[in-house]
């Protein structure tokens, strides 16, 4: 099984070593020298997903969105593969300008922001801007001649695990009205936007967005556009099958032949990118038969890396570091984080062998909005990351 196929829960996998995909032996001298949580990182694996990205989206310029996960060591990898980057605060400016990145290689794509927040935005060099609404363009009028703007389109998509166009993006016939607010206090409308959901489970959203956003643009042939940014979506396999990347991909390049010669593509990938570069090291600290289950308490939660089972709606594939007996015998179990909160849980019912204290279980595809929400509740330390380059068995990669 390849690591980059699609990913299924250990206890459905036939093979008896449900991480076959990686190095065992760098999985355990990592445990031998860190104590537990932590997450490791692997730089390798943001570049293969970088890579995979950009050949399923030919010419298309992207821009790595930060919030999924804004490690330094990840920005850098990017940055040294000739990624531009999606920012949406000050600090996410300060971040990027701190690791040699200029405002010309960033967007700002906060549709909703502080006259602060533009000016620093603007002190760093970054000088495109999305809005989606009349009292957002407003602000940009002391700032004509200093700022191009690219409008948000909303388009809502039930597909998507987090539908973003609920909260953000201004209706199709709401375009006119924008662009001519715009024009008449001479701020440049250079471009469209729209993000149609957060792991998208289906590419059709995309391009009907792509083909009424080409509409748009044919019908207002009086402005000079000069870009479209079709935002994120792109998924990843948590539990479920997911579409291999180039075949969600090629509908959306289709699509984009149909835009007018000249103009630029942008796309805004976080998640696809930084999921698969994290794992987190986790392990048992205490268990107690409660009722008809084994409860198995670990030393990292929902407050922690697990944070995106609240906030981001995933559920992570688990797996015991320690080889078992595909054959063996299962069991329902409770997996419950450290804290004093009854709702701090990773899981009601998995299977799993029976476990020890002190044994590890290792969380995959946990690179995407976990550390960015984790807190520190009940003073448990955000888990520390462990920066690697390769803790993937290359005899699997061929495979």
């Amino acid at each position: 099984m390849n690591k980059h196929m699609i990913a299924e829960s250990f206890a459905e996998q036939s093979h008896p070593d449900a991480l076959q995909e990686f190095d065992r032996e760098s999985l355990e001298n990592l445990v031998a020298k860190h104590e537990t949580p932590f997450m490791v990182l692997d730089l390798s694996e943001v570049e293969y997903q970088y890579k995979s990205l950009q050949a399923a989206l030919p010419g298309v310029k992207l821009f790595y969105a930060l919030k999924a996960l804004s490690h330094p060591e990840l920005i850098k990898r990017l940055k040294s593969l000739g990624s531009s980057f999606d920012l949406a605060t000050i600090g996410e400016v300060e971040l990027v300008e701190s690791l040699g990145i200029k405002g010309d290689q960033c967007i700002h794509s906060h549709p909703i922001k502080k006259d602060k927040e533009i000016k620093r935005a603007l002190e760093f060099g970054c000088n495109r801007f999305v809005v989606d609404n009349i009292e957002e363009l407003r602000k940009f009028i002391p700032y004509a001649g200093q700022v191009e703007l690219i409008m948000r389109v909303s388009f809502r998509n039930q597909q998507a695990v987090v539908d973003l166009s609920r909260k953000f993006g201004c209706a199709l016939e709401e375009l006119p009205v924008m662009v001519d607010l715009a024009q008449k206090n001479g701020i440049e409308v250079v471009g469209l936007s729209f993000h149609v959901g957060s792991q998208s489970l289906s590419p059709m959203t995309q391009v009907n967005a792509v083909r009424a956003s080409v509409a748009a643009m044919k019908v207002m042939h009086h402005v000079r556009w000069k870009f479209l940014d079709i935002g994120g979506s792109f998924p990843v396999s948590y539990q479920e099958a997911v579409l291999p990347i180039i075949d969600f991909c090629a509908p959306v390049m289709e699509a984009l032949g149909e835009l007018p010669e000249g103009i630029e593509v942008y796309a805004e990938p976080g998640r696809f990118i930084a999921a698969p570069s994290m794992i987190e090291v986790i392990s048992v600290v205490g268990k107690a038969k409660r009722g008809a289950k084994m409860w198995y308490y670990m030393d990292d939660g929902v407050y922690g890396g697990f944070s995106g089972q609240m906030f981001d709606h995933a559920v992570y594939p688990l797996a015991p570091l320690k080889p078992f007996d595909a054959t063996g015998e299962f069991f329902s179990s409770v997996l419950a984080g450290p804290t004093c909160d009854s709702i701090d849980v990773i899981s009601e019912d998995i299977e799993l062998p029976e476990m020890e204290v002190g044994d590890i279980l290792i969380g995959k595809q946990m690179g995407a909005y976990t550390i960015a929400s984790a807190t520190e509740f009940n003073y448990y330390p955000k888990p520390k990351v462990i920066v690697v380059e390769d803790i993937f068995d290359p005899e699997t990669e061929a495979l």
